[in-house]
């Protein structure tokens, strides 16, 4: 009887620890990126020797239940719901990756709540402690994700200008405006480019003159056959110095659709566009699908930054909860690291937070399966309290 009231107490201390992760696992029901656990139950059994009196063999006959152990719990790493925030730096897994992190002490930990901020000095960390949100560099290995070079986009200084339309091989002449160049400093030159037959003596060329006000800044002269422009002659190349600026190459291209049929004065040749651009301030940022860092800025300008770097294990055996959201590599060997696109790695999803994959009714349910072990086990003991009594009683009789 004794051994019974050992065995109910058992019972109780399991289901007492069971309840115990119950209550962990709801009171983290909006967490984010929060995984389940559940815990592992086992029997003990202690074996004897001897022959049993029916005959039965001395493996089986000295057998006897000794209660109930645990075995640890069990993370249950199904992905959880894919929620909307509208942050463009809350990020979401979709596959099998955990974010890298790396904390003040050098130390690497994981985590499936992208929570992420830049700080004051330019650094990508993890909102609820700190801790540095890891890249994955050109050479494959882990790096900051920093804004301190970035901030700010130096200009362009237009290259290549490609224009589009018929020149009428009729007209007398014709001017062409809205050839906005930049120069080294970003600053924006209005400059109209001017066009007039060659003569009769060069027929179907024309004479082009870049004009900068009155001034002139380069002469080409462009040619005609079967009314579209020769190979040699499409692209012109010039030389333009702006104002106080060094001498910067500009490339006027006439290869786009240029034409010339005879149209009477009517030209229809424009500009359809030019390279280049000012100097701009960071004005976002964002990453992809594939973890890269997108920074927009203010002259319209994308520029593509680092990856995220992400972490993924073969085995549940090779990860555990460290708290704050966060997990550590218990076994290196069951550890890859990669990038999202990558095989296995998954996708990232911008302002998104994966939920907690906490099953409320299914909580409930072992609960309630929880409290009945429970009780049952203490009935045991109570039950075995009584014979014992009882057995006191005869004695002292």
């Amino acid at each position: 009887m004794l051994d019974s009231i050992n065995i109910g107490m058992t019972g109780l201390n399991g289901y007492a620890q069971g309840l115990r992760v119950i209550a962990n696992n709801t009171a983290n029901l909006n967490t984010p990126g929060f995984k389940a656990s559940t815990q592992q139950f086992a029997d003990m059994f202690a074996h004897g020797g001897g022959q049993g009196s029916s005959g039965m063999n001395a493996a089986s006959a000295g057998q006897g239940g000794n209660g109930l152990t645990m075995n640890g719990t069990s993370l249950n790493f199904k992905q959880g719901e894919m929620r909307q925030t509208g942050n463009a730096l809350d990020l979401a897994v979709n596959g099998e990756g955990l974010f890298t992190l790396k904390d003040s002490q050098g130390k690497l930990h994981y985590t499936r709540a992208g929570q992420f901020a830049f700080d004051q000095s330019g650094q990508l960390v993890n909102r609820s402690d700190g801790a540095q949100v890891m890249g994955m560099d050109s050479a494959h290995k882990l790096s900051a994700i920093s804004l301190n070079a970035l901030r700010m986009q130096p200009g362009k200084p237009t290259e290549n200008v490609a224009l589009s339309g018929n020149l009428s091989s009729t007209a007398t002449e014709q001017n062409i405006s809205g050839l906005s160049v930049l120069d080294a400093a970003g600053v924006k030159h209005d400059l109209t480019l001017n066009l007039k037959p060659s003569g009769a003596a060069n027929p179907n060329s024309w004479d082009l003159t870049l004009m900068e006000g009155a001034v002139s800044t380069g002469t080409a002269t462009l040619i005609f056959t079967d009314a579209t422009p020769t190979a040699a002659s499409a692209l012109v190349n010039l030389t333009y110095t702006p104002a106080g600026q060094a001498a910067q190459k500009l490339t006027l291209d006439f290869s786009h659709n240029v034409t010339s049929f005879a149209a009477g004065n009517a030209s229809t040749l424009e500009v359809i566009s030019q390279d280049g651009f000012a100097a701009g301030d960071l004005s976002k940022t964002s990453f992809d699908a594939s973890g890269t860092l997108i920074l927009n800025y203010t002259n319209g300008q994308t520029v593509k930054g680092i990856r995220l770097a992400l972490g993924r294990f073969d085995s549940s055996d090779a990860i555990a909860q460290a708290g704050g959201n966060e997990f550590d590599a218990i076994d290196a060997h069951a550890w890859h690291s990669g990038a999202a696109g990558d095989g296995g790695f998954g996708d990232i999803s911008s302002g998104t937070l994966e939920t907690s994959n906490v099953d409320l009714s299914q909580a409930f349910s072992e609960l309630v399966i929880l409290q009945r072990g429970y009780q049952a086990s203490s009935q045991i003991i109570s039950t075995a309290n009584d014979m014992l009594q009882e057995l006191f009683a005869m004695k002292s009789k």
